[in-house]
């Protein structure tokens, strides 16, 4: 049995709003449409997908505080991905919540977000994991000797860049130590402004939603395009990271870069047509059927 991928980051309660007619501004109320309690963070989405599309996942987190831990464990356990290496909150820890507002194909999110992001970190832990992907670029800049242990230990590293008002351009070393960097558009803008290339980790994907995706290598010229289909989208949350988990899915079993991101493509839009950045498990069954010039690889 091949081994598993862990996937380390913060994990939050995400109360999502779906069904909002605009984002409220200062002095206003908003009505949505509805309103559902879920498990959320960018580490949690990538596993829940890889475990969706059939690879062994582990969440090493922060549960969030009472009382919210409860519900986040269970919906882990519901999408198969372990929570074995999780830790409590400590004692009088404030929630991590992510409060996500839908409006149309995008959204916007207010998160409290608190203390540690992952518990101490061990290389004894990694005997069993083939590959580490860590959920945001924060919680590498927290704990900035990950990739080493874990490349030391015979790992694989990717890396999703994640959402911050300002980078500083110390991230740069940290990017380009990791395997595979996922960034999205507008991260991979604001990290040009400060001087860190498209091309800094040794493979780069990076995500532009409805426009499809491209991958390309440190070392090698040139960029891999793959569009994607357009679709109804009823919560746009999460959407990167299930992208993460298709293409990792195929990456990892060695399939060509353009094959990578039709699985990633199809994750994304399979988990924006349902509530909840993890999405419904049943929905990532087509991404992995074979599309007409997909190749076959050895698993």
């Amino acid at each position: 049995m091949s081994k598993a991928v862990l996937c380390a980051g913060r994990l939050y309660c995400d109360l999502i709003f779906t069904d909002t007619p605009r984002l409220p501004t200062l002095g206003t109320e908003v009505f949505a449409g509805g309103v559902s309690m879920r498990a959320g963070g960018g580490a949690f989405i990538t596993a829940a997908t890889l475990a969706a599309v059939g690879t062994r996942a582990a969440q090493f987190s922060i549960l969030p505080a009472a009382p919210f831990g409860a519900t986040v464990v269970a919906e882990l356990t519901s999408h198969n991905v372990s929570t074995r290496l999780c830790t409590q909150a400590p004692p009088f820890a404030d929630p991590q919540i992510t409060v996500a507002m839908t409006c149309g194909k995008d959204r916007a999110f207010l998160t409290r977000a608190f203390g540690a992001a992952i518990p101490p970190f061990e290389p004894n832990m990694l005997s069993e994991f083939s590959h580490l992907h860590i959920g945001e670029l924060s919680t590498l800049e927290e704990n900035p000797t990950l990739v080493d242990i874990a490349h030391s230990c015979g790992l694989t590293v990717s890396l999703d860049c994640g959402w911050q008002d300002s980078f500083r351009p110390e991230v740069r070393d940290l990017i380009a130590a990791v395997d595979v960097f996922l960034p999205n558009q507008r991260e991979v803008a604001a990290l040009l402004e400060i001087g860190i290339p498209e091309t800094c980790a040794e493979l780069t994907v990076i995500k532009n939603g409805e426009d499809g995706a491209r991958a390309g290598y440190r070392t090698e010229p040139g960029w891999v395009n793959e569009p994607t289909k357009p679709v109804t989208v009823l919560d746009a949350t999460g959407a990167g990271d299930a992208f993460n988990g298709g293409f990792l899915s195929e990456w990892l079993k060695g399939s060509p870069l353009r094959d990578a991101l039709r699985v990633a493509n199809a994750c994304g839009a399979a988990t924006v047509q349902t509530i909840g950045g993890a999405g419904d498990p049943a929905a990532f069954a087509k991404p992995l059927a074979k599309e007409p010039g997909m190749q076959e690889h050895e698993g």
